[in-house]
């Protein structure tokens, strides 16, 4: 088509990232985007949708601060953790000379948000544990080096001093950027104390996990004032809508007690499901449970058998060193029960055991 031929080349080429939603599926369980089960029905404030919203809503930035123990000029809300995937790369890469690294399997969108600016995307590999290579990262030449902590799909935690040596090594070189989407499941590994050291260490959080706001698309880059006052530059005029705004505030001042009860009941149900898999001998190797998702290895694909039982899972199968992996995001109790049951007698078909 001519009008595609309109686009930059590196469009032309790309391959978009695909998000459960684009994949889709059919099935009344869906374990595949790492959502919370409970649809909470928040309340709807009183709004002026005549007006266009704050720029950066004061009221937002200082709840959200308050929550991670910083200071508002510390904080910039953006739609979604993705959207500061796209602003850190369009604020600090020069197209067709600057280079971004990522360390796979971790989440697709560093690299899509990356090649759709022209950026090279260079692929450290993690060891054997799949823990990022640090003494090679903190030699690398790049801009912004991207550690996902809680890894997705792997649950793999950062270790926090290894972190300050990178820091140190890439002081005035590059950002080390942290994406803790998943760091209220695990909240004692976050690098939210680093900020005050390291003035290039940036976080990334979001709502859409254990706020159970996947729908409102709000996120948050957390650092030092002077890398919030570059993106500010880049970011839209108006990059949350006032209901969002309104929402998130409520959820992050009145509700917090509500998040932390979901994050509890939610580690306990992963915890079961995960001891539950242990004795199936259909499973051959579990990852780190840090998130709200557990990556299995099974012996046999499985991915199929699931998904004909109308239980929506998310396939790893064909990425690097994931071979036979599906991920299950953690769900209420009788999702995980009725998958779990599943599961148990695909394993029972064809390991040809009586799985307990």
């Amino acid at each position: 088509m001519a009008t595609t031929q309109l686009a930059r080349q590196c469009v032309q080429q790309l391959t978009p990232y695909q998000s459960a939603r684009r994949i889709g599926g059919h099935g009344h369980i869906w374990l595949n985007a790492n959502e919370s089960p409970d649809n909470i029905d928040y309340p709807n404030p009183e709004q002026r949708l005549n007006r266009y919203p704050e720029f950066q809503p004061p009221e937002l930035i200082s709840a959200y601060a308050n929550y991670a123990n910083i200071t508002p000029d510390q904080v910039l809300a953006t739609r979604g953790a993705d959207e500061a995937i796209d602003l850190l790369i369009r604020t600090y890469c020069e197209p067709g000379q600057d280079r971004v690294v990522i360390n796979p399997p971790t989440y697709g969108m560093y690299a899509i948000s990356a090649q759709t600016f022209g950026v090279e995307v260079v692929e450290q590999p993690v060891d054997v544990n799949f823990d990022p290579d640090y003494a090679a990262l903190a030699k690398i030449d790049a801009k912004l080096i991207f550690i996902c902590s809680p890894n997705n799909p792997t649950g793999n935690l950062i270790d926090l001093a290894k972190l300050e040596v990178l820091a140190l090594a890439q002081q005035d070189k590059a950002l080390i950027v942290v994406d803790e989407a998943y760091i209220e499941f695990s909240a004692q590994a976050s690098a939210i104390s680093r900020l005050s050291q390291f003035d290039n260490i940036v976080i990334l959080r979001t709502l859409s996990k254990a706020f159970a706001l996947a729908g409102a698309r709000c996120g948050f880059v957390l650092g030092n004032a002077a890398v919030i006052q570059c993106l500010s530059k880049v970011i839209a005029p108006y990059p949350i809508p006032t209901p969002v705004a309104k929402l998130a505030e409520l959820v992050l001042t009145r509700q917090l007690a509500s998040m932390k009860q979901r994050v509890e009941a939610l580690n306990q149900q992963r915890l079961a499901f995960k001891q539950q898999l242990e004795v199936l001998p259909g499973v051959e190797y579990l990852f780190n449970a840090t998130g709200n998702f557990i990556l299995i290895r099974f012996k046999q694909e499985l991915f199929s058998a699931i998904a004909e039982k109308g239980i929506v899972l998310r396939n790893f199968t064909d990425k690097a060193r994931l071979e036979r992996c599906i991920r299950v995001s953690i769900g209420n109790p009788q999702e995980m029960a009725t998958t779990l049951e599943a599961i148990r007698a695909f394993c029972q078909a064809t390991c040809g055991e009586i799985c307990l």
